[in-house]
Protein backbone atom coordinates (compact mmCIF):
# COMPACT_ATOMS: atom_id res chain seq x y z
CA UNK A 1 0.00 0.00 0.00
CA UNK A 2 1.30 3.69 -0.71
CA UNK A 3 1.26 6.21 2.28
CA UNK A 4 -1.07 7.96 1.08
CA UNK A 5 -4.08 4.78 1.22
CA UNK A 6 -2.25 3.50 4.49
CA UNK A 7 -2.97 7.01 5.99
CA UNK A 8 -7.12 7.10 4.51
CA UNK A 9 -6.78 3.43 6.37
CA UNK A 10 -5.76 5.29 9.60
CA UNK A 11 -8.10 7.95 8.96
CA UNK A 12 -11.33 5.37 8.69
CA UNK A 13 -10.06 3.36 11.46
CA UNK A 14 -9.70 6.76 13.98
CA UNK A 15 -13.31 7.36 12.88
CA UNK A 16 -14.27 3.60 13.82
CA UNK A 17 -13.20 3.72 17.11
CA UNK A 18 -14.48 7.47 17.77
CA UNK A 19 -17.32 6.22 17.17
CA UNK A 20 -17.14 2.89 19.66
CA UNK A 21 -16.65 5.77 22.43
CA UNK A 22 -12.54 5.46 22.37
CA UNK A 23 -11.42 9.08 24.35
CA UNK A 24 -10.21 10.89 21.52
CA UNK A 25 -6.61 11.09 23.31
CA UNK A 26 -6.11 7.64 23.10
CA UNK A 27 -7.89 6.60 19.63
CA UNK A 28 -5.74 9.37 18.36
CA UNK A 29 -2.21 8.07 19.79
CA UNK A 30 -2.86 4.34 18.87
CA UNK A 31 -3.92 5.30 15.41
CA UNK A 32 -0.75 7.35 14.91
CA UNK A 33 1.82 5.16 16.92
CA UNK A 34 0.46 2.25 14.71
CA UNK A 35 -0.05 4.18 11.32
CA UNK A 36 3.55 5.43 11.56
CA UNK A 37 5.38 2.23 12.87
CA UNK A 38 3.45 0.66 9.43
CA UNK A 39 5.04 3.57 7.28
CA UNK A 40 8.29 4.15 8.79
CA UNK A 41 9.42 1.85 11.46
CA UNK A 42 8.62 0.36 14.76
CA UNK A 43 11.49 1.86 16.33
CA UNK A 44 10.89 5.37 15.00
CA UNK A 45 7.27 5.04 16.04
CA UNK A 46 8.39 4.28 19.85
CA UNK A 47 10.54 7.26 19.45
CA UNK A 48 7.97 9.49 17.59
CA UNK A 49 5.59 8.55 21.02
CA UNK A 50 7.96 9.49 23.32
CA UNK A 51 9.02 12.51 22.28
CA UNK A 52 5.53 13.81 21.32
CA UNK A 53 4.34 12.56 24.89
CA UNK A 54 7.42 14.52 26.46
CA UNK A 55 7.74 17.63 24.03
CA UNK A 56 3.38 18.47 24.94
CA UNK A 57 3.59 17.87 28.44
CA UNK A 58 7.28 20.35 28.79
CA UNK A 59 5.83 23.00 26.73
CA UNK A 60 6.27 26.07 28.19
CA UNK A 61 3.45 27.44 26.02
CA UNK A 62 0.88 25.15 26.96
CA UNK A 63 1.27 26.29 30.84
CA UNK A 64 -0.76 28.73 29.48
CA UNK A 65 -3.93 26.24 29.79
CA UNK A 66 -3.82 25.16 33.42
CA UNK A 67 -3.55 28.90 34.82
CA UNK A 68 -6.32 29.99 32.82
CA UNK A 69 -8.25 27.03 33.86
CA UNK A 70 -7.34 27.87 37.58
CA UNK A 71 -8.40 31.00 36.77
CA UNK A 72 -11.91 30.40 35.94
CA UNK A 73 -12.17 27.74 38.69
CA UNK A 74 -11.21 30.19 41.28
CA UNK A 75 -13.64 32.49 40.34
CA UNK A 76 -16.74 30.05 39.88
CA UNK A 77 -15.78 28.72 43.38
CA UNK A 78 -15.36 32.30 44.85
CA UNK A 79 -19.15 33.53 43.65
CA UNK A 80 -17.61 35.95 41.65
CA UNK A 81 -19.93 34.00 38.71
CA UNK A 82 -23.27 34.26 41.14
CA UNK A 83 -22.47 38.28 40.71
CA UNK A 84 -22.61 38.54 37.58
CA UNK A 85 -25.25 37.16 37.37
CA UNK A 86 -26.87 39.32 39.57
CA UNK A 87 -25.39 42.19 38.34
CA UNK A 88 -26.79 41.11 35.40
CA UNK A 89 -30.04 40.38 36.22
CA UNK A 90 -30.63 43.77 37.64
CA UNK A 91 -30.26 45.39 34.53
CA UNK A 92 -32.24 43.32 31.77
CA UNK A 93 -34.17 41.71 34.10
CA UNK A 94 -37.51 43.48 33.89
CA UNK A 95 -37.24 43.05 30.15
CA UNK A 96 -39.06 40.02 28.25
CA UNK A 97 -36.59 37.73 28.50
CA UNK A 98 -34.38 39.68 30.47
CA UNK A 99 -33.25 36.34 32.81
CA UNK A 100 -32.00 34.35 29.58
CA UNK A 101 -30.55 37.85 28.35
CA UNK A 102 -28.88 37.80 31.79
CA UNK A 103 -27.68 34.69 31.45
CA UNK A 104 -26.02 35.67 28.03
CA UNK A 105 -24.14 38.66 29.39
CA UNK A 106 -23.55 37.21 32.24
CA UNK A 107 -21.83 33.79 30.43
CA UNK A 108 -19.97 36.41 28.11
CA UNK A 109 -18.46 38.40 31.52
CA UNK A 110 -17.57 34.95 32.75
CA UNK A 111 -15.80 32.87 29.91
CA UNK A 112 -13.46 36.48 29.93
CA UNK A 113 -12.10 34.52 32.96
CA UNK A 114 -12.46 31.26 32.00
CA UNK A 115 -11.66 30.24 28.54
CA UNK A 116 -14.13 26.70 28.17
CA UNK A 117 -16.92 26.90 26.84
CA UNK A 118 -18.98 23.53 28.79
CA UNK A 119 -17.42 25.12 32.02
CA UNK A 120 -19.24 28.08 31.32
CA UNK A 121 -21.75 26.26 30.30
CA UNK A 122 -22.20 23.59 33.54
CA UNK A 123 -21.32 27.15 35.96
CA UNK A 124 -24.31 29.52 34.64
CA UNK A 125 -26.63 26.67 34.23
CA UNK A 126 -25.85 25.84 38.58
CA UNK A 127 -26.83 29.80 38.81
CA UNK A 128 -28.84 30.77 36.37
CA UNK A 129 -31.74 27.86 36.17
CA UNK A 130 -32.76 27.99 39.46
CA UNK A 131 -33.73 31.69 38.84
CA UNK A 132 -35.48 31.35 35.55
CA UNK A 133 -37.44 28.44 37.42
CA UNK A 134 -38.41 30.95 40.29
CA UNK A 135 -40.10 33.27 37.22
CA UNK A 136 -41.51 30.93 35.61
CA UNK A 137 -39.61 30.63 32.22
CA UNK A 138 -39.56 27.81 30.30
CA UNK A 139 -37.48 25.53 30.65
CA UNK A 140 -36.91 25.61 26.65
CA UNK A 141 -35.61 28.67 26.07
CA UNK A 142 -34.11 28.90 29.67
CA UNK A 143 -31.93 25.72 28.73
CA UNK A 144 -31.40 26.70 25.22
CA UNK A 145 -29.76 29.85 25.99
CA UNK A 146 -27.64 28.39 28.79
CA UNK A 147 -26.28 25.76 26.43
CA UNK A 148 -25.54 28.46 23.95
CA UNK A 149 -24.58 31.28 26.22
CA UNK A 150 -22.15 29.09 27.48
CA UNK A 151 -20.36 28.52 24.33
CA UNK A 152 -18.82 32.19 24.02
CA UNK A 153 -16.80 31.26 26.35
CA UNK A 154 -15.29 29.58 23.00
CA UNK A 155 -14.61 32.67 21.52
CA UNK A 156 -14.43 35.26 24.33
CA UNK A 157 -10.58 35.64 25.29
CA UNK A 158 -9.09 33.62 27.46
CA UNK A 159 -10.25 30.40 25.16
CA UNK A 160 -8.29 27.27 25.30
CA UNK A 161 -9.52 26.48 22.00
CA UNK A 162 -7.32 29.60 20.51
CA UNK A 163 -4.18 28.33 22.48
CA UNK A 164 -4.54 25.39 20.93
CA UNK A 165 -5.17 26.35 17.65
CA UNK A 166 -2.11 29.09 18.43
CA UNK A 167 0.24 26.75 19.05
CA UNK A 168 -0.51 24.42 16.39
CA UNK A 169 -0.62 27.07 13.58
CA UNK A 170 2.44 28.77 15.90
CA UNK A 171 0.17 31.63 15.33
CA UNK A 172 0.45 34.64 18.74
CA UNK A 173 -1.89 34.01 21.26
CA UNK A 174 -2.33 37.25 22.07
CA UNK A 175 -3.38 38.07 18.30
CA UNK A 176 -6.21 35.50 18.37
CA UNK A 177 -7.49 36.44 21.80
CA UNK A 178 -7.73 39.92 20.84
CA UNK A 179 -9.39 38.98 17.61
CA UNK A 180 -12.01 37.25 19.40
CA UNK A 181 -13.32 39.86 21.11
CA UNK A 182 -15.93 41.33 18.97
CA UNK A 183 -16.84 38.66 17.15
CA UNK A 184 -17.62 36.89 20.69
CA UNK A 185 -19.49 40.29 22.02
CA UNK A 186 -21.42 40.50 18.53
CA UNK A 187 -22.42 37.13 19.31
CA UNK A 188 -23.68 37.87 22.73
CA UNK A 189 -26.06 40.33 20.90
CA UNK A 190 -27.75 38.55 18.44
CA UNK A 191 -28.19 35.45 20.85
CA UNK A 192 -29.88 38.49 23.04
CA UNK A 193 -32.02 40.01 19.86
CA UNK A 194 -32.76 36.13 19.76
CA UNK A 195 -34.32 35.60 22.79
CA UNK A 196 -36.09 38.92 22.62
CA UNK A 197 -37.78 38.01 19.24
CA UNK A 198 -38.67 34.79 20.58
CA UNK A 199 -40.51 36.27 24.12
CA UNK A 200 -42.28 39.15 21.61
CA UNK A 201 -44.18 36.31 20.02
CA UNK A 202 -44.70 34.25 22.70
CA UNK A 203 -44.46 35.97 25.87
CA UNK A 204 -44.92 32.85 28.00
CA UNK A 205 -41.68 32.04 27.17
CA UNK A 206 -39.75 34.51 29.30
CA UNK A 207 -41.99 36.56 31.68
CA UNK A 208 -40.64 39.87 32.90
CA UNK A 209 -39.25 40.21 36.30
CA UNK A 210 -39.69 42.83 38.37
CA UNK A 211 -38.15 46.24 37.86
CA UNK A 212 -35.19 47.02 40.17
CA UNK A 213 -34.89 50.78 41.02
CA UNK A 214 -31.63 52.85 40.04
CA UNK A 215 -30.11 52.42 43.62
CA UNK A 216 -30.20 48.50 43.20
CA UNK A 217 -28.86 48.70 39.50
CA UNK A 218 -26.01 50.91 40.29
CA UNK A 219 -25.20 48.76 43.23
CA UNK A 220 -25.02 45.45 41.36
CA UNK A 221 -22.37 47.05 39.63
CA UNK A 222 -20.06 45.97 42.49
CA UNK A 223 -20.31 42.08 41.67
CA UNK A 224 -19.09 43.26 38.49
CA UNK A 225 -15.52 44.62 39.09
CA UNK A 226 -13.61 42.08 39.83
CA UNK A 227 -14.27 40.79 36.04
CA UNK A 228 -13.35 43.90 34.75
CA UNK A 229 -10.31 44.62 36.83
CA UNK A 230 -9.36 40.84 35.69
CA UNK A 231 -10.21 41.21 32.26
CA UNK A 232 -8.22 44.72 31.75
CA UNK A 233 -5.17 43.21 33.81
CA UNK A 234 -4.72 40.63 31.21
CA UNK A 235 -5.95 41.72 28.07
CA UNK A 236 -5.09 45.20 28.19
CA UNK A 237 -1.28 43.87 29.23
CA UNK A 238 -1.44 41.64 26.06
CA UNK A 239 -2.92 44.31 23.93
CA UNK A 240 -0.47 47.03 25.07
CA UNK A 241 2.84 44.23 24.83
CA UNK A 242 3.15 44.84 28.76
CA UNK A 243 3.59 40.90 29.22
CA UNK A 244 3.22 37.37 27.37
CA UNK A 245 0.11 35.60 26.85
CA UNK A 246 2.11 32.77 29.70
CA UNK A 247 2.78 35.72 31.91
CA UNK A 248 -0.71 37.42 31.14
CA UNK A 249 -2.28 33.52 32.33
CA UNK A 250 -0.22 33.75 35.70
CA UNK A 251 -1.51 37.41 36.36
CA UNK A 252 -4.85 36.37 35.78
CA UNK A 253 -4.93 33.27 37.93
CA UNK A 254 -2.92 34.79 40.84
CA UNK A 255 -5.34 37.92 40.76
CA UNK A 256 -8.18 35.59 40.89
CA UNK A 257 -7.35 34.21 44.06
CA UNK A 258 -6.23 37.46 45.86
CA UNK A 259 -9.44 39.30 44.75
CA UNK A 260 -11.22 36.03 46.26
CA UNK A 261 -9.01 36.43 49.63
CA UNK A 262 -10.18 39.89 49.78
CA UNK A 263 -13.70 39.14 49.63
CA UNK A 264 -13.23 36.53 52.16
CA UNK A 265 -14.11 33.97 50.57
CA UNK A 266 -11.23 32.29 49.96
CA UNK A 267 -10.70 29.05 52.13
CA UNK A 268 -8.01 25.94 52.12
CA UNK A 269 -10.95 23.55 51.29
CA UNK A 270 -11.85 25.78 47.76
CA UNK A 271 -8.68 26.42 46.62
CA UNK A 272 -8.09 22.06 47.09
CA UNK A 273 -11.31 21.91 45.12
CA UNK A 274 -9.99 24.76 42.61
CA UNK A 275 -6.78 23.16 42.08
CA UNK A 276 -8.13 19.60 41.53
CA UNK A 277 -10.71 20.62 39.22
CA UNK A 278 -7.59 22.41 37.27
CA UNK A 279 -5.58 19.45 37.29
CA UNK A 280 -8.17 17.31 35.96
CA UNK A 281 -9.44 19.64 33.29
CA UNK A 282 -5.28 20.43 32.24
CA UNK A 283 -4.16 16.99 31.79
CA UNK A 284 -7.26 16.27 29.95
CA UNK A 285 -6.42 18.82 27.23
CA UNK A 286 -2.84 18.19 27.23
CA UNK A 287 -3.04 14.50 26.54
CA UNK A 288 -5.46 15.33 24.02
CA UNK A 289 -3.29 17.65 22.29
CA UNK A 290 -0.25 14.94 22.73
CA UNK A 291 -2.31 12.38 20.91
CA UNK A 292 -3.27 14.44 18.63
CA UNK A 293 0.39 15.73 17.78
CA UNK A 294 1.61 11.71 17.02
CA UNK A 295 -1.41 11.55 14.81
CA UNK A 296 -0.31 14.37 12.81
CA UNK A 297 3.58 13.49 12.75
CA UNK A 298 1.38 10.11 11.29
CA UNK A 299 -0.75 12.26 8.78
CA UNK A 300 2.55 14.25 7.79
CA UNK A 301 4.68 11.08 6.45
CA UNK A 302 1.61 10.08 4.66
CA UNK A 303 1.43 13.37 2.82
CA UNK A 304 -2.37 13.26 3.24
CA UNK A 305 -2.62 17.04 4.56
CA UNK A 306 -0.08 18.03 1.21
CA UNK A 307 -1.89 16.45 -1.15
CA UNK A 308 -5.51 17.41 0.06
CA UNK A 309 -3.52 21.07 0.23
CA UNK A 310 -2.68 20.30 -3.79
CA UNK A 311 -6.17 19.04 -4.76
CA UNK A 312 -8.11 22.15 -3.00
CA UNK A 313 -5.48 24.36 -4.29
CA UNK A 314 -5.42 22.92 -7.69
CA UNK A 315 -9.83 23.60 -7.97
CA UNK A 316 -10.95 25.87 -10.64
CA UNK A 317 -12.80 27.59 -7.93
CA UNK A 318 -12.76 31.26 -6.83
CA UNK A 319 -10.40 30.94 -3.25
CA UNK A 320 -13.74 32.22 -1.25
CA UNK A 321 -15.59 29.28 -2.73
CA UNK A 322 -13.02 26.76 -1.70
CA UNK A 323 -13.01 28.41 1.90
CA UNK A 324 -16.80 28.17 2.25
CA UNK A 325 -16.51 24.52 1.66
CA UNK A 326 -13.89 24.07 4.54
CA UNK A 327 -16.19 26.04 6.86
CA UNK A 328 -18.99 23.43 6.01
CA UNK A 329 -16.85 20.58 6.44
CA UNK A 330 -16.18 22.46 10.04
CA UNK A 331 -19.81 22.75 10.48
CA UNK A 332 -21.00 19.53 9.69
CA UNK A 333 -17.74 17.97 11.59
CA UNK A 334 -18.69 20.12 14.58
CA UNK A 335 -21.95 18.45 15.10
CA UNK A 336 -20.28 14.59 15.52
CA UNK A 337 -16.89 15.55 16.67
CA UNK A 338 -15.82 17.51 19.97
CA UNK A 339 -14.58 20.76 19.01
CA UNK A 340 -10.96 20.66 20.76
CA UNK A 341 -10.51 17.13 19.07
CA UNK A 342 -11.85 18.46 15.63
CA UNK A 343 -8.99 21.34 15.36
CA UNK A 344 -6.39 18.73 16.32
CA UNK A 345 -7.58 16.56 14.03
CA UNK A 346 -7.68 18.82 10.62
CA UNK A 347 -5.82 21.36 11.31
CA UNK A 348 -2.53 20.04 9.95
CA UNK A 349 -4.91 19.27 6.80
CA UNK A 350 -6.41 22.44 5.94
CA UNK A 351 -4.30 24.93 8.00
CA UNK A 352 -1.94 24.55 4.30
CA UNK A 353 -4.80 24.89 2.12
CA UNK A 354 -5.96 28.12 3.78
CA UNK A 355 -2.46 29.94 3.49
CA UNK A 356 -2.17 29.11 0.42
CA UNK A 357 -5.38 30.65 -0.66
CA UNK A 358 -4.00 34.13 1.02
CA UNK A 359 -6.49 33.95 3.80
CA UNK A 360 -5.16 35.27 7.32
CA UNK A 361 -4.50 32.92 9.71
CA UNK A 362 -5.93 34.88 12.73
CA UNK A 363 -9.31 35.40 10.32
CA UNK A 364 -9.27 31.57 9.67
CA UNK A 365 -9.17 30.83 13.80
CA UNK A 366 -11.57 33.12 14.35
CA UNK A 367 -13.96 31.62 11.91
CA UNK A 368 -13.09 28.17 12.86
CA UNK A 369 -14.04 28.67 16.31
CA UNK A 370 -17.23 30.10 15.87
CA UNK A 371 -18.19 26.91 13.47
CA UNK A 372 -17.13 24.50 16.55
CA UNK A 373 -19.52 26.62 18.68
CA UNK A 374 -22.40 26.27 16.57
CA UNK A 375 -21.25 22.33 17.27
CA UNK A 376 -21.33 22.12 20.93
CA UNK A 377 -25.05 23.14 20.47
CA UNK A 378 -26.46 20.90 18.24
CA UNK A 379 -26.61 17.00 17.81
CA UNK A 380 -25.41 14.34 18.30
CA UNK A 381 -22.72 15.89 20.15
CA UNK A 382 -23.41 18.78 21.32
CA UNK A 383 -21.53 18.84 24.90
CA UNK A 384 -22.93 22.14 25.99
CA UNK A 385 -26.27 20.67 25.69
CA UNK A 386 -25.46 17.94 27.50
CA UNK A 387 -23.60 19.54 30.05
CA UNK A 388 -27.11 21.42 31.17
CA UNK A 389 -28.82 18.06 30.84
CA UNK A 390 -26.53 16.50 33.40
CA UNK A 391 -27.17 19.53 35.89
CA UNK A 392 -30.94 20.01 35.00
CA UNK A 393 -32.08 16.19 34.67
CA UNK A 394 -35.63 16.86 34.51
CA UNK A 395 -35.51 18.49 31.59
CA UNK A 396 -36.02 15.64 28.49
CA UNK A 397 -32.47 16.36 25.99
CA UNK A 398 -34.25 16.96 23.17
CA UNK A 399 -36.26 20.05 24.46
CA UNK A 400 -32.48 21.63 25.43
CA UNK A 401 -31.44 20.76 22.07
CA UNK A 402 -35.19 22.01 20.33
CA UNK A 403 -34.40 25.70 23.03
CA UNK A 404 -30.58 25.96 21.70
CA UNK A 405 -31.21 25.75 17.42
CA UNK A 406 -32.53 29.19 17.28
CA UNK A 407 -29.51 30.70 18.29
CA UNK A 408 -27.68 28.47 15.20
CA UNK A 409 -29.59 31.71 13.35
CA UNK A 410 -27.79 34.19 15.33
CA UNK A 411 -24.07 32.16 14.86
CA UNK A 412 -24.78 31.82 10.75
CA UNK A 413 -24.99 35.61 10.66
CA UNK A 414 -22.18 36.42 12.93
CA UNK A 415 -20.46 34.11 10.09
CA UNK A 416 -21.50 35.40 7.04
CA UNK A 417 -21.10 38.87 8.45
CA UNK A 418 -17.41 37.72 8.98
CA UNK A 419 -16.79 36.13 5.63
CA UNK A 420 -18.02 39.78 4.30
CA UNK A 421 -16.46 41.86 6.40
CA UNK A 422 -13.24 40.14 7.74
CA UNK A 423 -11.88 43.44 9.72
CA UNK A 424 -14.52 42.15 12.25
CA UNK A 425 -11.99 40.23 13.53
CA UNK A 426 -8.81 41.51 12.43
CA UNK A 427 -9.39 45.10 13.23
CA UNK A 428 -8.26 44.93 16.82
CA UNK A 429 -5.33 42.40 16.44
CA UNK A 430 -4.05 44.88 13.42
CA UNK A 431 -3.62 47.75 16.65
CA UNK A 432 -1.12 45.49 18.82
CA UNK A 433 2.67 45.62 18.92
CA UNK A 434 4.08 42.69 16.37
Amino acid sequence: MTPEQIGIVGCVVLVVLLCSSMPVAFAMAAVGFLGFAWVVSPHAAVSVLTFDLYKTFASYSLTVIPLFVLMGQVAFHGGISRRLFDAAYHWLGPLRGGLAMATVGACTAFGAICGSGPATTATMALVALPEMKRYKYSMELGCGAVAAGGSIGMMIPPSVVFIVYAIMTEQSIGRLFIAGIVPGVLTAVLFCAVIYLQCVRRPELGPAAPSSTWKAKVLSLRGAWETMVLFVAVMGGMFGGVFTPTEAAAIGAAGTIVITAIKRRLSFQMLVQSLKETLRTSVMVMIIVAGAVVFGHFLAVTRIPFAMANWLGGLPLPGWVIMLLVTSFYLVAGCFVDALALILLTIPIFYPVVTNLGFDPIWFGVMIVLVTQMGVVTPPVGVCVYVVSGIERDVPLETIFRGALPFLLALLAVAILLILFPGIALFLPSLVHP
